[in-house]
C-alpha cells in the first residue's frame, strides 16, 4: 500500500485490529504500519504521536453507540416511548461490546481510562441526547417540569441512575440471569418518574 493512499479511517481500522491482537500495553504504531504496509512515519503524518491515535480510535469506538443512539434522540415521535428505547438502546449498545468482542472491550476499557476527555465529550454528547428527549417530553406535555431541574440536570441524573447498565466497570453483571428484568425495572422507576 502506497503511504499517499492511506486515510485516518484506514489507519483507525488497522489500529483497532492491533490493540485486539496485542492488547494496549503492547501495541505499538510499528505494529499498525506492519499491518498497512507502511513506515511508522507515514502513520504519524495523520497522527501526530501515540496517544493521539489511541485517543482517535478510543473516540471512533464510543461514537459508534453515539450515532445509533442519536436517530432516537432525534425521532420526532412520543418522547416517552424515545426514552424507552434510548435507555434499552444504551444498555443493548454496551451489552454487545462487552460480549461481541471481550478482548477488544478490555483493551478498551484500559484505553478511556487513559484518555479522559474523550469519555467526558462521550458523557456529555449521550447526556446532551437524554437532555433532548426530555425537553421535547415536557413540551409533550408528558414529563413533569416540576422540581426535576432543567432537562440537563434531568438527563445527567437519568444517567446516573442507570449507570449499573451502561457503565464499563458492571460489565460482568449484564449478561447474568436476571440483567434484562433488572434493567426493564429501572427503566419503568424512570418512565414514570419523570410523567407529568
Amino acid at each position: 500500500m502506497v503511504s499517499d493512499a492511506l486515510t485516518p479511517e484506514r489507519i483507525l481500522e488497522a489500529t483497532e485490529d492491533v490493540l485486539r491482537r496485542y492488547g494496549p500495553a503492547k501495541a505499538t504504531v510499528v505494529d499498525v504500519a506492519r499491518v498497512l504496509g507502511v513506515s511508522h512515519g507515514s502513520v504519524y503524518r495523520h497522527f501526530r504521536t501515540k496517544a493521539a491515535l489511541r485517543e482517535a480510535v478510543t473516540q471512533r469506538w464510543l461514537n459508534r453507540t453515539s450515532e445509533k443512539l442519536a436517530s432516537i434522540a432525534e425521532d420526532s415521535g412520543s418522547a416517552e416511548e424515545r426514552l424507552g428505547r434510548w435507555l434499552t438502546g444504551l444498555f443493548e449498545a454496551k451489552r454487545h461490546k462487552a460480549g461481541d468482542d471481550p478482548e477488544l472491550f478490555a483493551t478498551y476499557s484500559v484505553l478511556t481510562g487513559d484518555t479522559n476527555t474523550v469519555v467526558d465529550r462521550h458523557i456529555d454528547d449521550l447526556t446532551g441526547q437524554l437532555a433532548r428527549i426530555i425537553e421535547d417530553g415536557r413540551t409533550q406535555g408528558v414529563f413533569s417540569s416540576d422540581s426535576l431541574g432543567s432537562p440537563a440536570e434531568t438527563a445527567a441524573a437519568v444517567f446516573s441512575a442507570t449507570a449499573r447498565f451502561h457503565d464499563p466497570a458492571y460489565a460482568a453483571e449484564w449478561s447474568k440471569p436476571g440483567a434484562e428484568q433488572d434493567f426493564a425495572a429501572v427503566r419503568a422507576l424512570i418512565v414514570r418518574g419523570l410523567r407529568a
